[in-house]
């Protein structure tokens, strides 16, 4: 990587009512340092505990994306070098290799093995048509499994005429005849299933193990190598209105699979405890709640003897580990913008944490002696790796700095934390995030910033963006308004039937928190979101005017014509089908209210977008248009779900925010953009 040097951001003079303002000298962040900035992600350490293993992610500039390469560093943080390009590293067992994913023959992405002596030597050892994931050492080192698409197109014979030769012809149309959930479980396929697939780890052929219609994940092998737990996913019934993963169990030798959960709800995360003898899980009854958190589940590796061992804890666990004795359970969750590692026996009992604070904390891996590593950031601290051991979770190693380099004397915007309190009672946190030379004397612009989901969490993370939008002169409020995760099932599940709807109010109590500050120009009030936050964001725009402007980015205005055009299936969003009483879809759908919108809205979708199809913001334009409350339409290219996948779109999308809201707000050109 090539450093950048920070280019210095003069404030300029914002003029705000019979004050002026003289230049700062603060050292803000820009928008052309985000091409240097990097991310850490997937952390391993060696068996033996002395180095680290992780993914190091980088934008190329020349291509406009993002790439991956691997880096080791040691345990004490020592020696910090890059390893390979490559993604997914995952340790053999005995520590003499490194399996992980990347770039090979044929065209795409294929499963290496490097050797972690001083030779280095590398080998692909599948050369497969469809990128592998979730891979896996078997116990004894010999073997690595992973999962892949198996193609399972629908062709009809038809007797058609000769072509004549030397004639090119259209190609023959993809015949869709069924509905099938995408392999990550939040949408629909129709080509093929993600099967479990085996290849020795010097290479070979790989030999696929299971088969049928489902989607698998999770991939973890016994102790004894003779048979791998996993999770397979499947629609639950012919009205496709929930989706039900069970937990199976496959004899490598024989493929023959055994069903170990059988619950109409998702049963996911199996991990085998040491001693083989069983599995803990995650999962929950279904029922048509509109956010459920997970449970925490141990049961025999035969699949019986099924038990309840979380309680009533009320948050969903993440990448489940046991303890090398067996006795203790580990894993992360969310809590009210915080997420921390946690530990619960195996037999049951009360949760506890193992670490504590303001931050997001990702521990990806725990080894036999107790050691720990994981990712953590902050409101002001973005990526880096850190370890630490059980016995003492608070004195953390942070083994990479990846952004020091770039980062290093910009002074970031200051974070305060709010609660406060809806019209109808229901508490809400929130943060607001200030300027770096904020002066509470002044008034500043603000933006409201919605997440998506809309079961998700705002909370402890550094985000770039809003640290950018800060840096020239706005204050940016983020809150988790009912429906977000990590405040518990009951909370996240006050949308239900109902989205958009009561959220509105939790947002807008926000908006009015803020302007009790004094701080804030109630005049150039502005709102964005993406997804879940676009949509809210098209709801609040016929809800109120006291929004100056506002961007619905990849937005769904209405749930009807999007339940036939997205790739997820939203036909639980309501209890009965938009053909049996559309009377809930059409309430809570904004193009039917789009005659009360007088706010400046712009929209932002990607034409590739699959999840928020770009006709949904195609008909909220329309209608504006047609009602001439200023509107404009950004069609992003290359772009799926999302505004900023594309290092170039999330750079575009910063700056034709500002725009759009200098454009419309009383601030006018006199603010400043960073970057230009």
């Amino acid at each position: 990587m090539t450093n950048r040097v920070l280019s210095l951001v003069l404030a300029g003079a914002v003029l705000y009512p019979a004050v002026a303002l003289a230049q700062s000298e603060t050292r803000k962040l820009d928008l052309a340092t985000y091409l240097d900035f990097e991310s850490v992600t997937d952390p391993r350490l060696s068996p033996d505990g002395r180095q680290v293993v992780y993914t190091r992610q980088w934008f190329d500039k020349m291509n406009d994306r993002r790439e991956s390469s691997l880096w080791i560093v040691n345990r004490d943080g020592s020696r910090n070098r890059f390893l390979i390009d490559g993604s997914s590293p995952r340790w053999s067992p005995s520590g003499d290799r490194i399996a992980f994913v990347a770039s090979g023959e044929p065209e795409g992405r294929q499963v290496f093995v490097r050797w972690m002596d001083d030779e280095g030597a590398v080998t692909q050892i599948t050369r497969v048509d469809k990128g592998p994931s979730n891979i896996a050492w078997a116990p004894d080192g010999s073997r690595i499994a992973f999962t892949m698409m198996v193609d399972d197109k629908t062709n009809w014979s038809i007797d058609l005429p000769s072509r004549p030769e030397g004639a090119t012809w259209t190609a023959s149309p993809k015949i869709v005849e069924r509905l099938r959930y995408r392999q990550d479980g939040v949408g629909y396929i129709d080509e093929g299933w993600r099967h479990i697939f085996v290849v020795p780890a010097d290479g070979g052929t790989a030999r696929q193990v299971t088969d049928g219609g489902y989607n698998h994940s999770n991939v973890e092998w016994t102790p004894d190598g003779e048979a791998i737990v996993f999770s397979g996913l499947r629609l639950a019934d012919a009205e496709y209105r929930f989706r039900e993963s069970e937990i199976y169990s496959v004899e490598i030798a024989s493929g023959s699979v055994t069903q170990l959960t059988d619950r109409e709800g998702p049963d996911q995360q199996p991990k085998v405890s040491p001693d083989g003898a069983q599995i803990a899980y995650t999962g929950y009854d279904w029922t048509r709640d509109s956010w459920i958190d997970s449970k925490l589940y141990v049961m025999d590796v035969n699949g019986s003897n099924a038990r309840l061992i979380s309680g009533d804890w009320d948050r969903s666990p993440r990448n489940v580990r046991w303890s090398a004795d067996g006795g203790t359970i580990y894993f992360t969750a969310q809590n009210e913008g915080t997420q921390n590692l946690y530990r619960i026996a195996a037999d049951g009992g009360p949760v506890t944490s193992v670490t504590e604070g303001t931050h997001t904390l990702t521990v990806t891996d725990i080894n036999d002696a107790g050691q720990a590593v994981g990712v953590l950031t902050d409101f002001n601290n973005p990526t880096d790796v850190v370890a630490f051991d059980l016995t003492s979770p608070a004195m953390r190693d942070q083994l990479t700095h990846v952004n020091d380099d770039i980062l290093d004397g910009v002074a970031f915007g200051e974070t305060t934390e709010v609660w406060y309190t809806a019209p109808d009672g229901v508490r809400v946190q929130g943060w607001y995030l200030t300027p770096p030379d904020f002066d509470p004397n002044r008034t500043y612009p603000l933006q409201l910033h919605i997440h998506g989901g809309p079961h998700s969490m705002y909370g402890a993370r550094f985000n770039y963006g809003w640290q950018e939008h800060v840096a020239n002169d706005y204050v940016v409020l983020f809150t988790n308004p009912r429906g977000s995760t990590g405040y518990g099932s009951a909370f996240g599940n006050m949308i239900a039937d109902a989205y958009p709807g009561p959220d509105y109010q939790d947002l807008m109590a926000g908006v009015d928190t803020m302007l009790e500050t004094g701080f804030i120009d109630p005049e150039n009030l502005f709102v964005t979101g993406c997804s879940g936050g676009g949509i809210l964001t098209a709801w609040i725009v016929t809800k109120t005017d006291r929004f100056a402007a506002a961007s619905s980015n990849c937005t769904i205005v209405d749930w009807m014509s999007t339940s036939g055009t997205t790739d997820i299936l939203p036909y639980y969003r309501f209890p009965q089908l938009p053909w049996e009483d559309p009377t809930l879809w059409i309430a809570h759908s904004s193009i039917f209210h789009v005659g009360s919108v007088t706010t400046p809205t712009m929209l932002i979708t990607g034409e590739d977008d699959l999840r928020t199809p770009i006709t949904q913001a195609e008909q909220f334009y329309r209608a504006l248009k047609f009602r001439k409350v200023p509107t404009a339409l950004l069609r992003y290219n290359n772009q799926s779900h999302g505004t900023g996948s594309r290092p170039s779109n999330f750079m575009r999308t910063q700056l034709y925010l500002r725009q759009w809201f200098e454009k419309y707000g009383t601030t006018g050109d006199r603010m400043t953009d960073a970057g230009q």
